[in-house]
């Protein structure tokens, strides 16, 4: 049986539970540095790497349920009984699985830039991802992630002479594991957990997003019974990009669910 390692996990604050699936090719620092310190306040965030990320080992191979199993093992090493789940991109995949599986334990979902399953254009971007990874062109990926992860005015506005410098640092900063995370994307499939989905519901849609259309947090947002849908004004890279907003979306949905 596939197994992966136990996650590293931080955990910070105290009350409700929520438990953090980050993206692929990132980690709990790179996607939701910016809000935990919100979260924190009135909250146990149970913050776990993926396999590759942070200071999780490598895996071999991961899938949106092997992760789905890590997750959930870092809330129970954290004693979290119930949590609500912040999914972000891959996470969104991972999320939901979890739900379909421990439906006992989930209270509420947050799904951002999310997908239920990839569409021919996300697959086309992650096989590019995997073939500048295995090619060993750190700085070709890192070109790539800039024009499909950033907003057309975002990545814009950065002054010319930064621009190097700017995908000299994505390049440095590519987790480990990103191959196998991009595979997990790849392979994911929760179409058909929707419908089971039954507590509070925020799909976000980063409405200038060319990595993960925004039609795919449509498709989460009308197959989910009773979710809630809003946008941001953003590329694939909301904390980067508008954190200050994502984060405020995130706040007041779980004070208005009491989650």
């Amino acid at each position: 049986m596939t197994r992966i390692p136990a996650l590293a996990t931080s955990t910070h604050g105290s009350g409700p539970g929520i438990l953090l699936a980050h993206g692929a090719g990132g980690s709990i620092e790179g996607n939701f540095a910016p809000i935990i310190p919100a979260l924190a306040t009135g909250h146990t965030v149970v913050a776990p790497d993926y396999p590759g990320s942070g200071e999780t080992p490598r895996a071999a191979e991961l899938t949106a349920d092997l992760l789905a199993e890590g997750i959930v093992a870092a809330a129970d090493r954290a004693g979290l009984e119930t949590f609500t789940l912040l999914g972000y991109s891959l996470g969104s995949l991972v999320s939901v699985r979890v739900a379909a599986r421990w439906p006992e334990r989930v209270r509420g979902l947050v799904l951002t830039a999310g997908l239920a399953r990839a569409d021919n254009r996300t697959v086309a971007a992650v096989d590019l991802w995997q073939h500048h990874l295995a090619a060993g062109d750190l700085h070709a990926f890192a070109r790539f992630v800039a024009l499909t992860g950033f907003g057309e005015d975002f990545f814009n506005s950065v002054p010319r002479d930064q621009v190097s410098g700017l995908l000299d640092t994505i390049a440095a900063g590519v987790p480990a594991g990103t191959f196998e995370q991009a595979g997990a994307v790849r392979s994911g499939d929760t179409t058909a957990d929707l419908a089971g989905i039954a507590v509070p519901t925020l799909v976000i849609a980063t409405t200038r997003d060319t990595l993960i259309s925004p039609a795919n947090s449509r498709y989460l947002a009308a197959h989910i019974p009773g979710a809630e849908y809003a946008e941001i004004d953003s590329g694939h890279v909301p904390m980067a990009e508008r954190p200050q907003e994502w984060q405020k979306l995130i706040t007041d949905f779980l004070n208005r669910h009491n989650l």
